[in-house]
């Protein structure tokens, strides 16, 4: 991947995390809230396309900012997650699908909607009817105590009279100081939201006591006896309890009437007396919320809607090709700046060689632009009317930029097509772009989650040969670095004690830190999961045994050859044995009290009304393990609609016991 994307990538989140730094821990914004809301969703969609830009102080990883020191720590005992964004009727229609792929039900979701109002999230916990602990949401697992602050409120009731609220409950809404008042406050703010995050961040009550502040609540974190059965009865029932909720909260059946009610609501949204940046959609039934679950780091069942997208017109200065972790080479235009929704953008994603070709873009070319949540931006149209004589077509390069390698675009079997991405064909740390990209993945927070260890020290350190291998981490010249500009005593220290600290990793985060192509964190752990110690893993790859995980469900083809031709590089072999003999790689903890401890499930057929991902975690949860073919290793084969006759008759040879989705889950008693 070209350096210049990756300037610019991380350029961006150096720019978000001190917006960030400044607003929640300095508590003194230095950039309008638009921007700042603009730039994050930039980042977010940049890395949903593009997965090597990950970096473990991206907003995907982290939410809000570290709670200060200030104020004292709580833990929130349910996480306050971030939502995942939507931008258009196709991430809707995406969102969609994902939820019934999961459930792997026909179902018509109803939505509960909710204007999202731009001001600060805070969690209200009552313990017997009384309000006993207010905290913001800080990075989502660890909140500061605000409790005062918030008291000083007068939407948040101190005590409940209704004799339905629960014993104990964590209502969860957002703080924020409407248009009107805000202007009485514009000389000390920059907006309406900053001037709701500096109230709730005093140290002084009654300070926070003089501003204008409101609150409207929109959801529970825990509850101790949650007999709700919609999101909509919730908030109904929140009013009665004395809580203020959205006027404009409504209860919507298919995507089409969310579309409609969005352009609508995007028309006369600044008629409001808050600020919004879009509409929440959440699944109505909270049922189906909880079978959902959360990823790692938004609900499952949760999308934010956003408002329209910006955008210009510009020239193409040139064409750039940058290089990422797995070798995908990936075109960029260099463009000239161009302010897009009050950002200068001067880079352009093109996607691939086949997107230049379908829109016949050239060097010099006049085009349009859209930033819809990208970083970089993405070409809309080539204005060809006003393409002059000096125009050049760019020819994709057959060689890697970065090493010379030949470059290939894999062959699909399944849709019998060439990928649009051109790879570097170089499995190994040869090629410097690879090499450098893969350190950054092996000091990534999903991986060894080295604190100090950053893409930009990770790229200073390569230059200076400190780092060229990821074995060369642990044995820095740390005499070299006190030498160095922006390095002291202390940052050197820190710097030893979080290395020191990384060298005990669990196997799953080894294998995923490696950065092997189609191994991500999902599938370093169904590997992990299976072979349970790193003896194991080694002696597979001595052995080239990669055939041996095709048993594993939900490894296939695809992982079991990327594994084979990583490690055909002898390099990354003799790399991963000798981080073996540096660091300490836990063995897999295994479930041993759950109802399905020691036993073996392999599905065959379509099963009714429960998506094979839901169901297997259940397995997983309860000690048991699923398999992905019939052996002698297998106890249970759970038939649905239309099952394999062969894999039945493989069972009946090996004598598994054959059973039907009902009687696997009442041995999970689960309905």
């Amino acid at each position: 991947m070209n350096d210049k994307l990756k300037k610019e990538y991380k350029s961006k989140l150096k720019q978000f995390n001190l917006y960030n730094k400044n607003y929640y821990e300095k508590n003194h914004p230095i950039v309008a809230d638009y921007e700042f809301d603009k730039l994050k969703k930039e980042i977010l969609d940049l890395e949903k396309k593009y997965k090597f830009l990950k970096n473990d102080k991206s907003p995907s990883v982290i939410v809000g900012y570290k709670p200060s020191k200030t104020f004292e720590k709580f833990s929130h005992k349910i996480p306050m997650l971030s939502l995942s964004n939507a931008f258009d009727e196709k991430d809707l229609v995406n969102f969609e699908k994902k939820i019934i792929n999961y459930l792997n039900k026909k179902i018509n979701l109803q939505y509960s909607v909710e204007p999202k109002i731009d001001g600060i999230s805070a969690s209200l916990l009552y313990v017997n009817k009384k309000f006993v602990t207010g905290v913001s949401r800080g990075d989502g697992k660890i909140g500061e105590i605000i409790t005062e602050n918030l008291k000083t409120i007068k939407d948040i009731p101190l005590e409940i009279k209704n004799s339905s609220f629960p014993n104990e409950i964590e209502i969860r809404g957002e703080v924020f100081i409407e248009k009107n008042d805000f202007l009485k406050l514009k000389d000390q703010f920059a907006n309406p939201r900053n001037a709701a995050s500096g109230s709730l961040r005093q140290k002084n009550p009654d300070v926070t006591k003089k501003m204008p502040l409101n609150f409207i609540a929109y959801t529970f974190g825990y509850i101790s006896n949650n007999y709700f059965k919609s999101q909509s009865d919730f908030l109904n029932e929140l009013k009665k309890w004395g809580f203020k909720t959205n006027n404009n909260n409504k209860v919507l059946n298919s995507i089409k009437e969310l579309i409609k009610f969005h352009k609508m609501f995007e028309e006369t949204r600044f008629d409001l007396d808050y600020d919004i940046d879009g509409l929440v959609y959440k699944v109505n039934d909270l049922n189906l919320q909880n079978r959902l679950g959360f990823t790692s780091n938004a609900p499952r069942w949760a999308i934010a809607h956003k408002f329209s997208a910006d955008s210009g017109t510009t020239k193409i200065l040139n064409i750039d090709i940058q290089v990422g972790r797995t070798g995908a080479l990936t075109p960029v235009a260099k463009v000239e700046p161009v302010n897009i929704g009050g950002v200068v953008v001067s880079n352009a994603t093109l996607h691939n060689e086949d997107e230049i070709a379908r829109k016949d873009i050239r060097i010099g070319d006049i085009i349009k632009i859209e930033r819809a949540g990208d970083v970089i931006p993405h070409v809309i149209e080539v204005e060809k009317k006003k393409r002059t004589p000096g125009s050049k077509k760019f020819v994709f390069p057959l060689k890697c930029p970065s090493c010379g390698s030949e470059t290939i675009k894999d062959y699909n079997k399944i849709t019998k097509k060439f990928d649009a991405v051109r790879r570097c064909t170089n499995e190994g740390f040869e090629c410097e772009r690879i090499a450098i990209e893969k350190i950054k993945h092996f000091i990534s927070k999903e991986a060894l989650n080295i604190d100090g260890l950053g893409k930009k020290v990770v790229e200073k350190f390569w230059e200076l040969n400190l780092i060229k291998k990821p074995q060369d981490i642990f044995n820095l010249n740390y005499s070299k670095i006190l030498d160095m500009e922006g390095w002291g005593k202390l940052s050197v220290n820190n710097l030893i004690s979080s290395i020191e600290k990384s060298k005990e990793v669990s196997l799953q985060r080894f294998i995923y830190s490696i950065g092997i192509r189609h191994i991500g964190i999902e599938n370093a752990k169904l590997i992990g999961d299976n072979l349970k110690n790193i003896s194991n893993f080694i002696e597979i790859i001595k052995q080239k045994n990669f055939d041996k995980f095709l048993n594993i469900d939900g490894i296939g083809d695809t992982q079991v050859n990327s594994l084979k031709n990583f490690f055909s590089n002898r390099l990354n072999t003799n790399i991963v044995i000798e981080l073996n003999s540096i660091l300490k790689i836990k063995s897999t903890k295994i479930n041993k009290s759950g109802v399905l401890k020691n036993k073996t499930f392999l599905f065959t057929g379509k099963l009714e009304g429960i998506s094979r991902a839901e169901i297997k975690s259940l397995i997983e949860k309860n000690a048991g393990t699923t398999l992905s073919t019939v052996n002698k290793n297998l106890n249970y084969l759970v038939i649905g609609e239309k099952p394999t006759k062969k894999k039945i008759e493989q069972a009946k040879n090996f004598r598994v016991k054959i059973i039907k989705l009902d009687e696997l889950q009442k041995l999970l008693n689960v309905t």
